[in-house]
């Protein structure tokens, strides 16, 4: 877990305990992203970073972080956001955005990924929301909804996941009820707009040996120019970055089945487990070996039933 300590000591100590695997990272870094096996459609990450930065890519569920201490600048395509301690970060599916510390000191943080699915189910119990539900803001100032957030992290590494559960259901159903709304609905795409949709479903395909920029305009009937573009238009980041970000979230899921890393780099296209090691350890913040461990020790705790905790 992560503490809103003065000097993030007590996050660093929390983090070393909280399982078989947070990530040795550079001098004063840490982390761990782990999964409770009893609380599907979430992903937790808890971590000080100082000098990782991580680089321009998308989720395909929604980021809701609480920066405990430092501050946290996060780039998307209309500018610059920062958050610091007592405030919550909150980014919609497919936002393309980049993170990195806002001061010398780093940021540590608590951050819950839950599904599109999840937050569907919460929307439509707790809300009058219509069509998809999403957030309408992105950093609120709201050390209620932060200290739940780091509350959920810790039930989940103590093992209560009935405790778990039920302050993850509340922090989203305040979270949309305060800062929710619909998320736009998408227009009738332009014809740049399909062409891209094209590319990155022909990028998907052969993600392994994906054709040049020019070869992948050619195919399309456009220009290399025409399309990289439309494509930034549409996805906010260019193809090649996309390509690489789209084989991080295969190889987590190679990763989760207990595919070893060296194999899962070769099976998406990366050159070698070190390219995986190094494109992955910047997007998803930890390693493919350790996130490999941690999701291999989630199923083996999952195999033992052990009493539930209360809630606090």
């Amino acid at each position: 877990m992560i503490t809103g300590s003065g000097d993030g000591a007590a996050a660093t100590a929390g983090a070393r305990n909280a399982g078989p695997d947070v990530a040795p990272r550079a001098r004063g870094e840490w982390a761990r992203h782990w999964r409770h096996a009893e609380l599907p459609g979430l992903d937790l990450l808890c971590a000080r970073y100082v000098r990782h930065a991580f680089p321009r890519h998308a989720h395909d569920g929604y980021v809701i972080a609480a920066v405990t201490h430092g501050v946290e600048e996060v780039g998307f395509p209309h500018g610059s956001v920062r958050t610091g301690p007592g405030e919550v970060m909150m980014i919609n599916p497919e936002v393309a955005h980049t993170a990195r510390a806002g001061t010398p000191e780093g940021w540590a943080y608590a951050t819950l990924y839950p599904s599109a699915a999840l937050v569907a189910e919460i929307a439509g119990e707790t809300t009058a929301l219509r069509g998809t539900a999403g957030f309408a803001e992105t950093v609120t100032q709201d050390p209620h909804l932060g200290r739940m957030i780091t509350e959920i992290h810790r039930a989940a590494e103590a093992g209560q996941a009935l405790a778990a559960d039920t302050l993850l259901r509340v922090a989203l159903a305040r979270l949309l009820r305060c800062y929710g709304g619909p998320l736009p609905v998408r227009a009738p795409r332009s014809a740049g707009a399909r062409t891209a949709a094209r590319a990155k479903v022909l990028l998907h395909a052969r993600m392994a040996d994906p054709p040049s920029l020019e070869q992948l305009a050619k195919e399309l009937g456009t220009g290399p120019f025409a399309l990289l573009r439309a494509f930034k238009d549409a996805y906010g980041m260019p193809p090649h970055t996309w390509l690489t970000d789209a084989r991080v979230r295969r190889a987590r899921l190679l990763l989760e089945a207990g595919t070893p890393p060296a194999e899962a780099a070769v099976d998406v296209g990366f050159t070698d487990q070190p390219h995986l090691n190094r494109h992955f350890t910047r997007i998803v913040g930890v390693p493919p070996g350790a996130y490999r461990r941690e999701r291999a020790y989630d199923r083996r705790r999952n195999n033992v039933q052990d009493p539930e905790g209360t809630a606090p």
